[in-house]
């Protein structure tokens, strides 16, 4: 997804293939071309030697609204759209209606723009305060003609010889009911209609597992989610791990790699016969009681943004670099972790981050003080003191013998 669904403008494909040659380089082999599930099975590479598994296989389907003539000839999901682009496969020079309101659909519309499309509608369920997309995708979707219009859901696709004419939108009047469950209502007598000639539809995605858990007593959830342990990523077949969008669903790839390095540490400890709990990061954060607290000063920098480069190519990162004095106030803001928890299986309880904390953070407190005096602290040095000197001076005459 990487490569065939994130636009070159966000991520360059030199950068991809920098990171597949390092994994390379650290001996990893990889073999393409092969649908695990057909060409092999998970079951054959266990009597290969295979001890552990981990599937990301992310979520690779489209879903259509299942509207009239939803799949007429120039309607696509945003998954196939990007990677027919990605790929070179995408000539446009046509009007073009995205629908949806995530990160996913302004790419779809902002490649569309950028490819050549005579003018590019966006529409959504979602008022523009609560759209899944972020306010900097937003305005950079509208920097590159992109209109925006939300409030609307598709109600039905326009043919004319079975090709895509025109898209017709119902005023959506409620996204979520009572209970914040996804529950879109409408009011079919508000309509508005869009000539186009072509359709994507950002609207969700789907995992297409095909054949590849055939056999293997994984549970599922929610549809053909699979089960596993939030921790270690460990499904019913204790050999098979998951993570990323196959088992969270659609995320920030971010999500997905930091998952990847959890579920590495879980194939390490489970090939090697360790404890797949012990001693990790569990993250767990509460949040402060910020009705009963006093701030009397805290960081107010903002993040620190790059000032864009200038390119010809439409599909070129332009964004740039920091500058030294944006540097030097980003690296001074305080992170603000909220961590208060306390791992027990790291924490030695030294004291030194009580000492470190320039914010006063971080306070020590002794849960049972009693079970330790400073009369104990005495008879431990009444060893300790004679024993140093007693070093001290042997290593002054070894000196003094070399000299």
């Amino acid at each position: 997804m990487l490569r065939y669904g994130i636009p070159s403008y966000k991520l360059e494909k030199d950068v991809i293939k920098a990171e597949i040659d390092i994994m390379k380089e650290m001996g990893v082999e990889i073999k393409t071309g092969i649908n695990v599930g057909k060409d092999i099975t998970i079951s054959e590479l266990r009597k290969q030697g295979y001890k552990g598994f981990y599937i990301a296989i992310g979520c690779q389907g489209g879903r259509y609204p299942n509207v009239e003539n939803d799949h007429a000839e120039g309607t696509m999901t945003a998954v196939e759209f990007l990677s027919a682009a990605n790929t070179g496969n995408l000539k446009i020079d046509e009007d073009v209606v995205v629908v949806g309101g995530g990160n996913v659909a302004i790419d779809a519309a902002r490649v569309s723009r950028r490819s050549g499309a005579k003018s590019v509608n966006m529409l959504c369920l979602e008022t523009e305060d609560i759209m899944p997309a972020s306010k900097e995708e937003i305005s950079e979707a509208r920097e590159d003609g992109v209109n925006i219009n939300c409030g609307w859901g598709p109600k039905e696709v326009l043919t004319k010889d079975s090709k895509v004419s025109g898209i017709i939108f119902k005023k959506c009047t409620s996204v979520y009911d009572e209970n914040g469950k996804f529950s879109p209502s409408y009011d079919e007598n508000e309509t508005i209609s869009i000539p186009c000639t072509k359709i994507v539809f950002a609207i969700g995605q789907a995992i297409e597992w095909g054949d590849l858990l055939n056999g293997e007593d994984i549970e599922y959830w929610h549809g053909n989610y699979p089960v596993a342990d939030k921790l270690t990523y460990q499904t019913k077949v204790e050999d098979i791990f998951v993570g990323g969008d196959v088992y969270t669903g659609p995320k920030f790839a971010i999500d997905a790699i930091a998952q990847g390095h959890e579920a590495a540490e879980s194939l390490h400890r489970y090939v090697q016969h360790g404890h797949m709990t012990i001693g990790r990061n569990r993250r767990e954060f509460i949040e402060l009681d910020k009705d009963d607290i006093s701030v009397v000063s805290y960081d107010t920098a903002g993040r620190q943004e790059p000032t864009d480069t200038v390119s010809d190519n439409k599909f070129e990162d332009v964004h740039g670099t920091l500058t030294e004095e944006q540097v030097r106030i980003e690296t001074s803001r305080c992170l603000g972790c909220g961590a208060t928890i306390v791992d027990t299986n790291k924490c030695i309880g030294c004291g030194i981050c009580t000492t470190k904390c320039k914010f006063d953070a971080i306070h020590l407190t002794r849960d049972f003080p009693e079970a330790s005096t400073m009369r104990v602290a005495e008879e431990k040095f009444n060893y300790i003191i004679p024993y140093a000197a007693k070093r001290g001076v042997k290593i002054l005459f070894n000196k003094k013998d070399k000299d």
